[in-house]
């Protein structure tokens, strides 16, 4: 990139590879890092997406599992909470992390991502996903998966941190795809979902939270 000095640059990408893909030693601390950056907007998204008692629920690219312990309380010993993740360290962390409720069956660690969810159509009651979507090119199919695996009165929750303060920061020139909100929403609205916006003020980046349900 012109103008950047190349160690620079090449520290940032690998801050926005871990951020995309949490590996290795590094990536057990951009498991904490996640836990302590994303929780007031993880808290937030599952306020917004609600979950009770005995419901199944989803995290998806869970990180450092925060959400996974906010789910688990909503749902309970009868609920069903699914921790969904694309990087192998990060499942392996979480299936470590969360043996007692593994082994209790409240918790099941998944392979997948955004555009190929592990769970039967309908299955789900409530989701949440925070700070995922800058990595995936195919925003559609993403929406599309929403769709597919929310049960009638389900509640798939987006949250993202606000494109402008997220473009001040050094990191997400290096593989980011920083959406405009309004161009989110409607790919969500064109898989057939209403969209509730909400957002989140915090600093240094203000949050969104994109609400989605079945139409």
């Amino acid at each position: 990139m012109r103008g950047v000095n190349p160690l620079v640059a090449r520290v940032m990408s690998t801050v926005a590879g871990q951020l995309g893909y949490p590996r290795g030693v590094l990536g057990r601390g951009t498991a904490v890092v996640l836990n302590r950056a994303n929780r007031v907007l993880i808290d937030e998204a599952v306020s917004a997406a609600d979950p009770g008692a005995g419901e199944t629920a989803a995290d998806i690219g869970f990180g450092g599992g925060v959400g996974l312990t906010l789910l688990g309380e909503r749902v309970g010993a009868r609920g069903l909470v699914f921790g969904i993740e694309v990087s192998g360290d990060m499942a392996a962390r979480g299936r470590a992390r969360f043996a007692k409720e593994i082994a209790a069956g409240t918790l099941r660690i998944a392979a997948g991502s955004l555009t190929a969810l592990p769970v039967r159509a309908g299955m789900l009651d409530a989701v949440i996903t925070v700070n995922t979507v800058y990595f995936v090119p195919e925003l559609d199919r993403v929406a599309a998966e929403f769709a597919r695996v929310l049960s009638p009165e389900g509640r798939a929750v987006i949250g993202i941190g606000d494109p402008d303060d997220m473009a001040r920061m050094p990191f997400t020139r290096y593989g980011f795809r920083l959406r405009p909100v309004a161009e989110i929403v409607a790919v969500l609205e064109a898989a057939g979902l209403r969209v509730e916006h909400r957002t989140v003020q915090r600093k240094p980046i203000n949050g969104h939270l994109l609400i989605a349900r079945r139409a």
